[in-house]
């Protein structure tokens, strides 16, 4: 096992396009560090130049004590998994999984018994002497995760490897990779522009968007507490919901008023998030979960009400998406405008305008709802749990790296 890090490391590619740009993250011994976000988001990218199969163009790359940035990817000591299984399809899964062992000389005795001892903690045993062919796409992908296990490397780094998979197989596979993480213990770095796939998976995600690092926190974290808009409405599906918002101060204390509509600001959330209370009087920009929400017979008591009609309905079993517009416009930002791209490519869950250019938003609540499209409905919102967001720079109000991050631009020269 080993810690990875990357500093300030940039690629380059021909023409100036740079994939990853002056990234920095530090992988601790044995954490599973997911790297997600959009498509061509750099994270790919990065897994490679830590493989060594990617040329980096600055900064430095460290597996263990050793910088990494002139060795071959044979003497990095790590094992990658692909997508695409990899696998020889005239060996069998015994002889798949030797094969890397056999090249470096292991005697036959102990690659015997490291595949066996592999081929059990994935559930092979009786696949051993079938050829690729024979086996479903789940069980390919088992085999080449068992051929990176029994190489015992510094470090596992996966691209992928789950996105050839049904959707039901993928769930599986997850718990999977999870148990094998939590019985193996090596360094985990994985690549996906699934965040379900991310939340679920990894001990910290780090969120890339144009090369650049986002945000890099726990899972729960990254949901509860984004860093700015992109984050915010990437992380969680359904996806955040968002409206240009007044924040004011009235008798009955804080309020943020919307689209014909005005929620009680608790007092809490205000001291709680600083800077906030610099913003009464201007415009926020405003986030809202859909597990925010709750039909409000259901809902507790101090939540506050809002009056919407149901325009679509999912019905999932134990809850229901209840799908409505807001009488005002989608929010335009560029970090809404990134999402609502990789929405349209069909890799996340960005704001969908209508043709009326008012907002469609989505509410989560129990099934006992029994909400039903065309209906007016009484809905319910945890007003603890409210986001506030600078409309100018898109940065998350009170969040401890926005501060941060709005701190620095003030510093830097304004482009031309």
């Amino acid at each position: 096992m080993a810690r990875i890090a990357l500093e300030s490391v940039d690629k380059v590619y021909a023409g100036g396009v740079k994939a990853v740009d002056g990234l920095d993250l530090e992988i601790a011994d044995g954490e599973f560090m997911v790297l997600v976000g959009p498509s061509g988001c750099g994270k790919s990218t990065a897994l490679r130049m830590i493989a060594g199969l990617e040329e980096i163009s600055g900064g430095t790359v460290s597996i263990g004590e050793r910088v990494v940035n002139d060795l071959a990817p044979k003497d990095r000591d790590i094992a990658m998994v692909f997508q695409n299984y990899a696998l020889y399809p005239h060996m069998t899964v015994e002889q798949n999984l030797a094969f890397g062992l056999k090249l470096r000389g292991v005697s036959k005795e102990d690659r015997r018994k490291k595949v066996l001892e592999a081929a059990k903690m994935l559930g092979l045993e009786q696949f051993l002497d079938r050829k690729p062919a024979a086996l479903s796409g789940g069980q390919r992908q088992r085999v080449a995760m068992g051929r990176a296990i029994v190489r015992q490397p510094q470090a596992f780094l996966m691209d992928e490897p789950l996105s050839n998979l049904d959707a039901k197989l993928r769930v599986s596979m997850r718990a999977s990779l999870s148990q094998l993480h939590a019985s193996l213990g090596v360094t985990t770095v994985y690549v996906t522009h699934d965040q379900v796939e991310a939340m679920t998976l990894g001990t910290r995600v780090c969120v890339l968007r144009e090369g650049k690092l986002q945000q890099v926190d726990t899972p729960q974290r990254l949901f509860d507490h984004p860093v700015n808009l992109f984050v915010a409405g990437f992380i969680g599906s359904p996806a955040m919901n968002f409206v240009e918002a007044e924040l004011v101060r009235g008798d009955g204390g804080a309020q943020v008023k919307f689209a014909g509509f005005s929620l009680p600001v608790p007092d809490a959330l205000v001291t709680g998030r600083q800077g906030l209370d610099g913003y009464f009087g201007k415009k926020v920009i405003l986030g809202i979960r859909p597990s925010d929400f709750e039909d409000s017979g259901h809902a507790k008591p101090e939540w506050a009400p809002i009056t919407v009609t149901s325009t679509v309905t999912e019905e999932l079993g134990s809850e229901i998406n209840v799908i409505f517009t807001i009488d005002a416009p989608p929010v335009e930002h560029k970090d809404t405008a990134d999402l609502a791209e990789d929405a349209a490519e069909g890799e996340g869950d960005g704001a969908i305008p209508l043709t009326d250019n008012k907002a469609l938003w989505t509410a989560r609540v129990n099934s006992r709802s029994h909400v039903r499209p065309g209906q007016t409905v009484e809905l319910a919102i945890d007003t603890t749990r409210l986001h506030f967001f600078d409309p100018a720079s898109g940065l998350a109000i009170g969040h401890e790296s926005a501060r941060s991050a709005a701190a620095a631009s003030e510093t830097d020269e304004v482009p031309a």
